[in-house]
């Protein structure tokens, strides 16, 4: 069960830490934790589809051709694009996401690389399509400028992102747990806008909040799509039974379900 709200009151309060992101980030131990997804991933990625179709839909009908699927995971939205007559690039720093998209021929290239340095030259391509990828980057005005660059003028860049407030259920519990929220603290929205404002650029904030019959579930879903890496170097994914019910305990439930929200952002930058 899943529900999306759109609110813009919702911006006046953050409902968590809204510290920034660390600044170091482990990039080798994020991508081997996608790579270990890959093969799971399409079947427990319902929030990803969801925000991919919202962000193909505000940008399909560009006339654009080449295209550059930036943190393109399995494939999926690669394989889409192509559909719709796009020439793909497939880029990913995960391995074995990549391998996996180029097993399923989702792409008419691949690369492996990082968003926040595309081996790419400058204007190279019309359309910049990444979904739910750059929060995991160390600095998003760094990733957003390297998509900006690979882009040709009149082209556009179509992102989405998760803000300040994900999670929060629970790292609430995992607090009354431990102590520790044991969740990545992402970006406030203010800081992501403030990343754009360089750019001509529009920004769609949404909550979304999906809902699981108990707490194994809904932490075996994050490790199915490889959400566990945690910034700070713990690892959320499951910890023994004891720990488990404890956290049951202490999550607090809706109408019997556990809830779990997400801030989302979906971005579109003009190429002038």
């Amino acid at each position: 069960m899943a529900f999306a709200t759109e609110n813009p009151q919702l911006l006046l309060v953050e409902k968590q830490i809204v510290a920034s992101k660390p600044s170091f980030v482990n990039k080798s131990a994020i991508a081997a934790a996608f790579s270990r997804a890959a093969g799971s991933y399409d079947m427990a990625a319902d929030l990803q589809r969801k925000t991919g179709d919202t962000l193909l839909a505000l940008g399909y009908q560009h006339s654009g051709v080449a295209l550059l699927d930036a943190g393109c995971g399995t494939g999926y939205f690669s394989r889409r694009w192509r559909e719709l007559g796009k020439q793909v690039m497939a880029l990913d720093f995960a391995a074995g996401m990549l391998d996996h998209a180029r097993q399923q021929r989702a792409a008419d290239d691949y690369l492996l690389a990082d968003i926040e340095n595309i081996p790419l030259a400058d204007q190279s391509v019309d359309i910049c399509f990444s979904n739910l990828a750059v929060q995991w980057c160390a600095d998003l005005s760094v990733a957003l400028a390297e998509l900006y660059r690979v882009t040709r003028a009149g082209g556009i860049i179509l992102f989405s992102t998760l803000a300040g407030g994900s999670l929060d259920e629970l790292g609430q519990a995992w607090q009354q747990v431990d102590g520790k929220r044991h969740v990545n603290d992402f970006l406030p929205f203010q800081h992501i806008s403030a990343a754009c404002q360089g750019y001509r650029h529009s920004l769609t904030p949404q909550w979304y909040q999906q809902q699981f019959p108990d707490v194994i579930t809904l932490m075996r879903s994050l490790q199915s799509i490889g959400a566990t890496h945690l910034h700070h170097g713990r690892q959320a994914g499951l910890s023994g039974r004891q720990r488990l019910s404890a956290l049951q305990r202490a999550y607090n439930t809706q109408s019997g379900y556990y809830p779990l929200s997400y801030h989302l952002v979906y971005g579109v930058i003009y190429r002038d």
